[in-house]
């Protein structure tokens, strides 16, 4: 953005940070039911680089993998989960199962999951914290995160045969001739 005027742009280092990782967790609270504003902006940002493709001619987040952890005070987080999984797929992310883990205290006006503190009375333990459930998925998600992520770094991706945006630019198209094609 420094080309457009402002003062600083931490986008280009962030996203090398990003890129070099082999594993994303985006993190976000709920807002008005959504993922927050930040989160759709990260996402947005992502999508602007997934027009850039791998070195087999894949697109960009190929050969990694995705995750979420949804925070608040408010009911959504299953449907928040939904909107960034999907997305981060559609960049090219790869999801496992149980890919995204959720802290929310109770549905209105109070105290958010982990806040150690409320209305200046001491929460302890903090709030959400204790929770076996939390606890479970969030390991849960870690543990297959770790291992998708880990299985593709071994196998060196996913083959460039079949779903590489340059071979089909160029004119790949299947060495079979389809049955339905009329």
């Amino acid at each position: 953005m420094k080309e457009h005027g402002w003062d600083k742009d931490e986008w280009p280092e962030l996203f090398k940070k990003i890129f070099s990782a082999d594993i994303l967790i985006v993190g976000t609270p709920i807002c008005l039911g959504e993922k927050s504003s930040i989160a759709q902006k990260l996402i947005e940002r992502l999508y602007v680089m997934g027009g850039m493709i791998n070195d087999k001619g894949q697109y960009l987040f190929y050969g990694k993998v995705g995750g979420t952890i949804i925070t608040g005070n408010g009911d959504g987080v299953k449907h928040c989960a939904m909107g960034v999984l999907y997305d981060l797929q559609h960049l090219g992310y790869s999801i496992p199962p149980q890919a995204d883990a959720g802290w929310i205290g109770e549905v209105g006006p109070g105290p958010s999951s982990g806040d150690t503190e409320w209305k200046g009375k001491k929460l302890s333990p903090p709030l959400g914290t204790d929770s076996d459930f939390k606890n479970k998925n969030t390991t849960f998600m870690t543990y297959n995160l770790l291992h998708l992520a880990s299985t593709l770094k071994e196998q060196g991706g996913y083959p460039s045969y079949g779903n590489s945006r340059e071979a089909w630019d160029d004119g790949f198209r299947w060495e079979f001739e389809n049955p339905e094609y009329r």
